[in-house]
């Protein structure tokens, strides 16, 4: 048991208590997931915000301990224990080494570029019969994860599965010191997080040092080709390899319609196993898996039968569009303590439906009595606020009396299914989480909305780090005005506005009055400005509490006529022309503006700003920076008049990192949160945030002169074989990507239209390709990238994410 004072004793620093036997069991470094604060600790973390910022949120939530570096918040309240250090990171890694260092538990660390999560979640499969593991939540592998899953373990835990992730050099240290893996493992090493070394020699010497203490070192000889035998560290190796000697020498993959067999030579016997996948990555992942129990002394006949048994692991839990307009957290894969609270976290940023719903199998392999699991998980759930559980498993529903909340039990799956046609879902957010043996695949399709088989996937985790990256390059005190306009660039609307809520951007921007309105009902409380107000929508517009973009004296003069006489300091937003001439006061109207402006009583002045017309574009440049001066001197002139200073803003995605002087008091922030940048050379800093995928729908052998489509507009004058998929022009396929114009993603070949785009059709020559029904098309993802669609039909990728139409199906992804 750990007290503040003893904490403060391990970090050796400055303190300031007002009880120094507060006991701490939770560390927290995240203000909004906060779940027992009377026990927990919160670290003032300084990234892409200062983490002193969210103490005030903090306090407010319960939390009465605080790690801080600005020794001003000694004096933040009365009733507090602070520890003041000079890092709160490495304050919060010192006391995950010295939690670390009280147990002597056999460790194992893995890292690579790919594959680490999906390995130690394998090994966590194949190992749950023999120890008590404690591992690493979902991919928690930074400098903060690794400090937060390392606090997990306690004394009933014989064995750590941790994973280390890095992106830059001298980050593994500090993970090695937070782990100390007694055996290392090393998955493939691609091309993630590249960007952070000089080369991939370099990224694999830093990768290596998590190992330098290991006992024993699990990895291929093909992932080390770049360093010598020296570098290789371990006391004792164990390789494998399907292409050089090795310790476990892989001679055949023999791929079938759904496992693999694997023959391999192992001490000089012949060995065999079957993999339950097909897929390239998780054959690679299988073997590694194979050479660990291999090396960790299990018998061959042992590991093959444990390998036949893994199940898949999803580690991205899903938001899609359910029954009788109720949203679905689809995380049915998996269930434990840790990933519970993670999913419950992102229950809770949704706030487009007011009741929250958990269907929740009963857990496993926890290591708790019964009693005090289901109490914690009864509290965890009263924390985050849901309203209604539904336990499936007998263990769960003998707890049925610690839940405080409108509740439903059964004993196993298949009852709740003959049950559920009598039980009410609407208009609800609903997380269905459950362990495997439970099934809950069932219940996510029970509740889930037939999903057309053209599905756009969006990985908010990615448009997450979009945001970061953003915010990493602005100055201290820039605001964030997000776009959210049509349809968030084709992504969604309130799924995205959420994410955007729960991360603290400072306004959201819509086009036209009824995207706002539907925010509004959605829960959306942040500032919303509506670029393209329309006079019959200003009583909406007030009583929605939105906030117009005015641009012209008649506009203006029309929404302060629309307020209430009682009205006072209603927000408005001012926008001047300063080039783009296609909205905002001119400089002929800037006279009848202030005069306006400064005979008003009701309207208050939130910002004022303008739109930079290429600042992405250095033969511009000369123009760019006539726009920000001229902005400037209109904005000063207009703030004379207000006599109070608005927030000023002309910066676009583009100008954010090509023009920081531009940045002013907010930048506002539109394509470069999917992923594209015009300004940044390879979109280099930045995420894939969007798939387009559909399916093969039947494949044809096509004779030599035959003719495919209509108007016979696609000719195969040697014969082929051809691939429907389910996507179309009525899907945002343009008609335009037919003929060869457009290609698409099957089984890792590129592949061309062939005929015209049909509305719901488009057919693809596959000739020479291995292509059956039901294979995946990928219309665009990271390696065919939205922008190389752009360039096909010569034009840009707003465009292409503007186009997909509504019923192509969006599921959002979260890790």
């Amino acid at each position: 048991m750990y007290t503040i004072s003893k904490l403060a004793e391990i970090l050796s620093s400055e303190s300031k208590f007002v009880d120094g036997q507060s006991v701490i069991t939770h560390l927290v470094v995240d203000s909004r997931s906060i779940v027992f604060p009377e026990n927990s600790l919160f670290f003032a973390l300084s990234s892409h915000r200062d983490g002193h910022d969210f103490i005030a949120d903090a306090y407010r939530k319960g939390i009465r301990n605080f790690v801080i570096t600005d020794k001003k918040y000694l004096d933040f309240a009365s009733d507090c224990n602070f520890v003041l250090v000079d890092d709160a990171l490495l304050a919060l890694q010192n006391i995950a080494t010295a939690h670390r260092n009280a147990f002597k538990l056999k460790t194992i660390g893995i890292t690579g570029s790919n594959g680490k999560t999906i390995v130690k979640e394998w090994l966590f499969q194949l190992l749950a019969q023999d120890y008590q593991i404690v591992r690493s939540p979902k991919s928690y592998n930074s400098q903060i994860g690794v400090a937060l899953s390392v606090w997990q373990i306690d004394e009933k835990h014989n064995l750590g599965i941790f994973e280390a992730g890095i992106s830059a050099q001298n980050e593994m240290h500090p993970l090695a010191k937070m782990i100390k893996p007694e055996i290392g493992i090393l998955t493939n090493i691609g091309e993630a997080h590249a960007e952070g070394f000089s080369s991939k020699k370099q990224k694999l010497i830093e990768k290596l040092k998590l190992f330098a203490n290991a006992s024993l070192f699990i990895y291929s000889p093909d992932y080390v080709e770049a360093v010598i035998p020296a570098q290789i560290p371990g006391r004792a190796k164990f390789t494998w390899s399907c292409t050089q000697p090795a310790d476990l020498r892989i001679n055949t993959i023999e791929v079938g319609a759904v496992k693999s067999i694997l023959k391999a030579t192992f001490r000089g016997d012949s060995i065999h196993c079957t993999l339950p996948f097909i897929d390239k990555a998780s054959i690679e992942n299988g073997i590694i898996c194979w050479a660990t129990l291999l090396a960790m002394g299990y018998l061959p006949e042992q590991a093959s039968f444990r390998l036949s048994k893994l199940s898949p692991v999803s580690m991205r839990l899903s938001l899609k569009h359910g029954i009788n307009q109720c949203s679905i957290i689809d995380d049915s894969y998996s269930a434990d303590i840790s990933s519970l609270s993670i999913a419950l976290d992102f229950l809770n940023q949704q706030n487009q439906h007011p009741k929250k719903t958990v269907i929740l199998s009963e857990l496993f392999e926890t290591g708790k009595d019964d009693r005090l699991l289901y109490a914690e998980i009864a509290e965890l759930l009263e924390q985050k606020k849901v309203n209604r559980i539904i336990g499936i498993g007998s263990h769960l529903a003998v707890s049925a009396n610690m839940f405080n909340i409108e509740a439903e039990f059964f004993d196993d799956t298949a009852a709740f299914i003959k049950a559920f046609p009598h039980i009410k879902f609407d208009h609800e957010t609903i997380l269905v989480k459950g362990a495997r043996r439970f099934d809950f695949s069932k219940i996510s399709k029970l509740l889930t909305q037939k999903v057309h088989d053209t599905v756009l996937e969006i990985d908010l985790n990615a448009l997450v780090g979009n945001l970061q990256f953003y915010r990493s390059q602005l100055k201290p005190g820039v605001k964030i005005m997000a776009m959210v306009k049509a349809f968030s660039y084709g992504s969604g609307s309130f799924e995205i506005a959420n994410l955007l809520q729960f991360h603290k951007v400072d306004y959201l921007a819509v086009a036209y009055a009824d995207e706002g309105i539907a925010l509004r009902k959605a829960g959306i409380n942040l500032p919303i400005m509506v670029m393209s107000p329309e006079e019959s929508a200003f009583e909406a517009i007030i009583k929605y509490k939105l906030e117009p973009e005015l641009y012209s004296p008649d506009i203006l003069k029309g929404f302060l006529n629309a307020l209430p006489n009682d009205c006072v300091d209603f927000p408005i937003h001012l926008k001047i022309d300063t080039g783009m001439h296609r909205l905002g006061f001119d400089g002929r109207e800037i006279e009848e503006l202030i005069q306006i402006i400064s005979q008003n009583k009701q309207a208050q002045v939130k910002s004022i700003f303008s739109h930079l017309v290429a600042s992405s574009e250095v033969a511009h440049d000369d123009f760019t920076q006539g726009q920000i001066e001229k902005f400037e001197s209109i904005a000063t002139s207009i703030i004379d008049v207000l006599g109070y200073r608005p927030l000023l803003h002309i910066a676009n995605t583009g100008a954010i990192s090509r023009w920081p002087a531009s940045q002013l008091d907010m930048v506002r922030l539109g394509i470069g949160l999917y992923g594209f940048d015009a300004a940044l050379k390879n979109n280099v800093g930045l995420q894939t945030s969007m798939v387009l995928k559909t399916t093969v729908t039947q494949v044809k052998t096509i004779s030599p002169g035959d003719s495919v489509g209509y108007s016979r507009r696609g000719i195969m004058p040697g014969g082929g074989t051809i691939a429907t998929v389910k996507i179309g022009y009525a899907d945002g396929y343009n008609r335009t990507f037919g003929n060869g114009v457009g290609k698409m993603l099957i089984n890792g070949h590129l592949v061309p239209t062939i005929g015209s785009i049909c509305m719901d059709m488009t057919m693809l020559d596959v000739t020479g390709i291995e292509v059956k029904a039901g294979d995946e098309a990928i219309v665009f993802n990271h390696q065919h990238t939205i922008a190389d669609l752009a360039a096909q039909i010569n034009t840009i990728p707003y465009e292409i994410l503007t186009s997909i139409s509504q019923r192509v199906k969006r599921v959002y992804f979260y890790e």
